[in-house]
């Protein structure tokens, strides 16, 4: 740098570590821009812009690895037309829509959703409700041992515990008995998995790999994005879906949080096969390779219920998984259940919820009371005040830890599936979602949510307005983070 004084040219050289401050402001502005253009909601644009220029230090970084929204490459993947994958998968897509249910054209709600999932509503599926481990475990392993031609497995956390050792040991045996097994699993979840684990499952046959959410430009350094799905299909007639990842404390309990309260579902019939679409897009992105596998939509032949399965995740077009919510909020006439673990929904879910309230729809919200993510537990706190004064009733489980992820909507629609009410389940994850036109089964997850209402404490607006100055800039803070959380 070079000023006068005294009429006389003097230099002076700039601190190295000054040089430094620049350079990191300046990245702080050129990422400001790029979180600008990309970001999918304002209030995570503002909360990157404002962060990427006051602590350039730490944020740029950040940003890099945690602040990306849109997942490079995998879109090409997803149905394309020009890609290998939509031409492989052409007349599997025909021969699923030959299976459309044929729904009333009054209901429009309906056809939003499907033109949100890609798919059509399936007709000639057998549902059922698997309420915990027991359960769930139970009708999974049932599933796999009977297994005739393959066996697809997805999960987002595999831990190598009694659970997944017995996982290790079914797929093994299937293998032996001439069963084409594939397993994938999300590589941040999953990051305890152990190489010994994984190399058995290889040298017995297992098709093993990880998601590889890395993979494509611009994700090397990315660890936002996760593959949040749990799958199973078996010979492309019987799924499972919901929220039991592979693991001991899914079935026994956590050792801090106590009974595990989960929720997943069973299927036969078409819908299986469009679990098994999902399971061969993610596998394509992972592998670069192409499932040919037996293809065989069978309806069944018992009570039949129409499914809609539907995929969601950072390389939609739209954001699926919040306008999923918004829609079935403004379809109920009578009620809106929803119980989800973490509860941070963006302000269009807000908004519907206090509107249906206002209207005089029963609107629940079931969460847990004890938190497994401090940041999303306290992040709370800041709306649920304006979610009571509109009439939501919200009620905190107290029997263990909730994790189940499930709505229903009056007597005619319930979903069960992977999707939180929050920020990374909405425009982060790669989710899934089941979702019943079926009275019978309406049935059994309201009875699943009135025995979980009586293991419940409901919260009134008293307790928020008692709370301490504190804990209500506590919960305010957590909340300014709640888009990039």
């Amino acid at each position: 740098m070079v000023f006068r004084y005294g009429g006389q040219k003097v230099s002076r050289v700039l601190p190295r570590w000054w040089l430094w401050v620049v350079f990191a402001h300046a990245l702080g502005l050129m990422s400001s821009f790029d979180a600008m253009m990309s970001t999918r909601t304002a209030p995570g644009a503002v909360a990157w812009i404002v962060s990427l220029n006051a602590v350039p230090y730490a944020a740029v970084p950040a940003y890099w690895v945690f602040g990306r929204t849109r997942f490079q490459g995998y879109v090409l993947s997803r149905r394309d037309d020009d890609t290998m994958l939509a031409e492989k998968l052409s007349s599997k897509l025909a021969e699923l829509h030959s299976r459309r249910y044929s729904r009333d054209p009054s209901d429009r709600h309906l056809s939003g959703i499907e033109k949100l999932a890609k798919l059509p509503i399936l007709a000639g599926n057998h549902v059922q409700l698997l309420v915990d481990g027991e359960e769930a475990f139970g009708s999974i392993f049932a599933g796999i041992d009977a297994a005739k031609r393959y066996v697809l497995v997805q999960s987002y956390i595999i831990v190598s515990d009694m659970i997944g050792l017995k996982l290790q040991e079914a797929l093994t045996r299937k293998v032996a008995e001439g069963v084409e097994v594939y397993l994938l699993y999300d590589e941040i979840g999953s990051y305890e998995l152990s190489a010994q684990y994984l190399d058995h499952l290889r040298a017995a046959g297992v098709k093993v790999h990880h998601f590889h959410s890395n993979r494509g430009p611009g994700n090397r350094f990315q660890l936002n994005f996760r593959n949040h799905r749990k799958i199973v299909v078996v010979d492309g007639q019987y799924g499972w879906v919901g929220g039991f990842n592979m693991g001991e404390e899914y079935l026994n309990g956590h050792p801090s949080l106590g009974h595990w309260r989960d929720t997943h579902m069973a299927l036969e019939g078409p819908a299986a096969l469009a679990l098994q679409l999902v399971f061969a897009e993610d596998w394509h992105w992972a592998t670069e390779e192409v499932l040919d596998l037996p293809w065989y939509p069978s309806a069944h032949s018992g009570h039949a219920a129409p499914v809609l399965i539907l995929p969601s995740g950072p390389a939609d077009r739209f954001e699926t998984a919040s306008l999923m919510i918004q829609q079935a909020i403004h379809s109920a006439h009578q009620r809106i259940w929803i119980s989800s673990p973490y509860f941070v929904p963006d302000e269009g879910v807000q908004t519907m919820l206090k509107l249906a309230a206002l209207n005089g729809v029963d609107v629940r919200v079931l969460i847990p009371e004890r938190p497994d993510n401090v940041l999303t537990y306290w992040a709370a706190y800041a709306f649920l005040g304006t979610l009571l004064e509109a009439g939501v009733k919200v009620y905190r489980y107290q029997d263990g830890f909730l994790h189940g992820k499930t709505f229903l909507v009056d007597n005619s629609m319930a979903a069960v599936g992977t999707v939180n009410l929050d920020n990374r389940s909405f425009r982060l994850n790669f989710e899934v979602t089941a979702l019943v036109l079926d009275e019978a089964f309406a049935n059994a997850v309201e009875a699943m949510f009135e025995e979980d209402f009586t293991r419940s404490r409901a919260m009134h607006l008293d307790e928020l307005n008692q709370l301490s100055f504190w804990h209500k800039a506590r919960s305010r803070a957590a909340y300014l983070f709640a888009p990039v959380l």
